[in-house]
């Protein structure tokens, strides 16, 4: 281990350390304090973030640390910069959550960094075994995060569910794993990746190891048919919670699928390939049909995910940079706008009371024009309707689909999204052209308001330059 490899993994190091300081730091902080532990988590991603710009690489430019199985490239560089934005976006919306339902505590945090911490090291994996350590990171402390109220008997339900199908999940990718190891005997991405073309005894230790892994992944994605824990994940756990859940994890999911499919299983293209197809068909259509009959809207984003995910693998299975740079865009965008949206529906819980089901957006145009326009731009975008960036996220994956030659899929793509378009805007017909429940004015803090006027304000920015974040993603895929 050398200095050149400890700063390679400086980000990783440091968001480690500070998770380890939140931790012991709360220990000492009385709960009338809790703000001083919510403002170490938060600088901690700042200074995360200032880490990372400043060891940034060139396009183009790949080094490896640790006997190879640790990567520093322009694709992790970009993921884990708003990998931290988004956290941060999450961490301000919580405070305020977590204050009205009396669990405004310390462990949020410290898990919550553990968590980023285990997404970096996926992001930044040239190993299976980092690989699944980044992943079990993350796993462990989300199924902590999930039962975080333990006075709620759905949320522990939603957590005793999650961690048995993600432990299978972990489980079945791991046995993957170990049949990849048989057949190449090493476990380093890109020494898999040479090792393929000379198994080819091994065809069939080959074939089952890529099919586990393949479903490995489509589980943590939650794509069809592996996506049962979804919905009850989301609905049972506290909203603060699902806003973590429904934004951070989605980038690891894409680093995940990347970095195991192409960067160690490129050569079985053509295998894996067919069965994302599958994967990616049936999300979208069970995603966005499921989605129409959910009267909650914590269910109706948990269904509408499944079909996100699956657009976001029609981006992956094109196998091209333009199809990776596709789906690292779409990840990007879908996260900011899941976080958006269960900020919204944060803003209109009440203490005690989570504002879940779609009738708690009747005519929030009267109570808070304002905020019902950023819940707009944030349908809208989710929707993909023109001008706003989830339109040019879409359009930039059928695109890669069409490269592809899969004109069919491209097809359903645009059919189902069309379906999706209908749940997004009944929850804008709600807000505009019904009457309000309640006329209890709506308060949040001032960081909480700012933030969420910035996100929803970028759904529009974004759409309207979305070439500087299009190019920042193809350069992350140069050669």
């Amino acid at each position: 281990m050398t200095l050149a490899e400890l700063q390679l993994a400086l980000p990783e190091i440091f968001v480690l350390s500070m998770a380890c300081v939140v931790l012991m730091a709360d220990l000492f902080i009385s709960d009338q304090r809790r703000g001083l532990t919510h403002l170490l988590a938060c600088a901690t991603l700042v200074f995360a973030i200032i880490i990372t710009l400043n060891l940034r690489v060139a396009p183009g430019e790949v080094f490896f640390a640790f006997s190879e199985t640790f990567i520093r490239d322009r694709f992790g560089d970009v993921l884990k910069l708003f990998s931290y934005l988004v956290l941060l976006a999450v961490f301000v919306y919580s405070k305020h959550y977590l204050r009205q339902f009396n669990l405004f505590k310390g462990e949020f945090y410290s898990l919550s960094l553990f968590a980023l911490l285990g997404v970096m090291i996926m992001i930044s994996a040239s190993s299976m075994l980092t690989l699944y350590l980044g992943l079990e990171l993350l796993s462990l402390s989300t199924y902590a995060l999930v039962a975080l109220n333990r006075n709620s008997m759905i949320g522990s339900e939603a957590a005793m569910k999650y961690f048995i199908l993600g432990s299978l999940a972990s489980g079945i990718l791991l046995y993957g794993m170990s049949l990849i190891y048989g057949a190449t005997g090493t476990l380093e991405l890109a020494a898999i990746s040479e090792g393929l073309t000379m198994a080819a005894g091994e065809s069939l230790l080959v074939s089952f190891g890529l099919v586990f892994i393949v479903v490995g992944i489509a589980f943590k994605l939650g794509a069809v048919p592996f996506h049962m824990w979804i919905p009850d994940v989301y609905h049972g756990a506290p909203l603060a919670i699902t806003l973590f859940i429904g934004s951070l994890p989605k980038l690891a999911g894409l680093a995940l699928a990347i970095r195991m499919l192409d960067n160690g299983l490129g050569g079985l293209h053509g295998d894996w390939q067919g069965m994302l197809l599958v994967l990616a068909g049936l999300s979208l259509v069970l995603g966005n049909f499921a989605a129409i009959a959910q009267t909650n809207i914590k269910r109706m984003l948990a269904y509408s995910t499944i079909a996100h995910m699956g657009f976001m693998m029609l981006g992956i299975l094109a196998g091209t940079p333009e199809g990776y740079a596709a789906a690292m865009f779409y990840a990007i965008v879908y996260s900011i706008m899941a976080a958006g949206a269960f900020a919204m529906v944060i803003l209109l819980s009440r203490a005690g009371v989570e504002a879940e089901n779609l009738d708690d957006f009747k005519g929030l145009a009267r109570r808070s024009p304002w905020f019902a326009f950023m819940m707009l731009m944030i349908m809208f975008s989710l929707a993909g309707v023109p001008v706003f960036v989830g339109f040019f996220a879409k359009w930039q994956v059928i695109a890669a689909v069409l490269q592809a030659g899969f004109v069919w899929m491209a097809v359903l793509a645009v059919l189902t999204a069309v379906v999706g378009a209908f749940y997004y805007i009944r929850v804008v017909k709600l807000m505009y052209f019904d009457e309000p429940e309640s006329d209890e004015p709506i308060t949040a803090p001032v960081d909480f308001r700012a933030v969420l006027t910035v996100n929803g304000l970028a759904m529009l920015g974004l759409g309207l330059f979305s070439g500087a974040l299009i190019t920042l993603c193809v350069n992350a895929f140069a050669a």
